[in-house]
């Protein structure tokens, strides 16, 4: 059997001090990871962000945030200009439009209940006279019919009185009779 070589990969050292061990190892641990594994990420970590180490304050990660940053100012700006300006113009016209139509709205409305309140109060004056009058005009047909009454009553007596009369009455009966009936009628 031949025997297959492996070629161990791990054929790099580095060197380092204790105190840089001991941060190492509890960033390692702090990670759950082997320091060989968080060795290997550190440096894929530093090779594709193309960071350096050396910049502890992270000026690149500044300056993209920067530039993200002002990108945002300028949709929102952009978005302000197209939209929002126009929108809240549009909105200010409608509300005084519409506080337009409320007030003109409101004036129709409170005219039209006034001439109503007065016309039903015209009204209710109107009925009242109206109910006046025919209290009156109901007092008149009682005294109209009751006068009737009085009248035939008359006219029977008269009649009857007269009926009564013979050849012989005397001519001042006769006048006796009418001038009774007469006062009669005109006591009604």
């Amino acid at each position: 059997m031949e025997y297959m070589s492996v070629e161990d990969i791990n054929v790099r050292s580095v060197r380092y001090p204790v105190a840089v061990d001991q941060k190492f190892e509890k960033i390692a641990l702090k990670l759950g990871r082997t320091k060989r594994q968080v060795f290997i990420q550190m440096v894929d970590y530093f090779y594709k962000s193309k960071k350096d180490p050396l910049d502890l304050n992270d000026e690149l990660l500044k300056n993209a945030l920067m530039k993200n940053h002002q990108q945002y100012i300028g949709f929102i700006r952009n978005q302000e200009n197209m939209l929002l300006i126009p929108i809240k113009t549009e909105m200010d016209r409608i509300f005084v439009s519409q506080g337009k139509i409320i007030e003109s709205f409101n004036t129709q409305v409170l005219k039209a209940n006034t001439d109503l309140l007065n016309n039903q109060y015209a009204l209710a004056q109107k009925l009242t006279g109206i109910d006046g009058l025919m209290d009156t005009i109901s007092k008149s047909q009682k005294s109209k019919e009751h006068l009737k009454k009085q009248f035939l009553f008359i006219l029977d007596s008269y009649i009857k009185a007269r009926d009564a009369f013979g050849m012989m009455t005397s001519g001042r009966e006769k006048d006796e009779l009418i001038a009774l009936s007469r006062s009669q009628v005109s006591l009604l």
